[in-house]
């Protein structure tokens, strides 16, 4: 099976840390708008064979093709989903890679939108923990 491959880089703007949703990826420098943040990356599954898996970290790159981003090792497995995201994700030639939608402040959990079938089977059912939606729940506005 073909793998999808990773970057490397010396020094990161971002470290894992405890946020309310478990783990998160948090940056320790700003993060300018439009900079790569990192790569998401894994074992490349057929797409039709990807629900067998029972795994949470499965980024679909198209009809034909999954990527399975469970291995620890995998920093962008860590950022975890917004309603109102300071990341997105983007494709290029089966590699999926993740850049900043606007500037990120130190300190500033890194975030993005996971799509509507991911937030309709794993997140919906459970309830949004996201900062966006947690401040709704609390009355409080954005």
């Amino acid at each position: 099976m073909p793998v999808a491959t990773r970057s490397s880089s010396s020094k990161q703007p971002f470290r894992v840390g405890r946020c309310r949703t478990g783990l998160g990826l948090f940056a320790v420098e700003p993060i300018k708008k439009g900079a790569f943040i990192a790569e998401y990356w894994g074992k490349l599954i057929l797409t039709k064979t990807a629900d067998d898996r029972n795994s949470k970290y499965l980024f679909e790159i198209n009809t034909r093709w999954t990527v399975d981003g469970g291995d620890r090792r995998n920093i962008a497995r860590y950022i975890n989903h917004s309603c109102r995201p300071n990341a997105q994700s983007y494709i290029v030639k089966h590699t999926i890679k993740i850049r900043a939608l606007r500037t990120i402040k130190p300190g500033e959990e890194i975030t993005y939108n996971y799509g509507r079938n991911y937030f309709d089977t794993f997140i919906k059912p459970v309830g949004c923990k996201c900062a966006g939606c947690a401040k709704k729940r609390n009355g409080s506005k954005f």
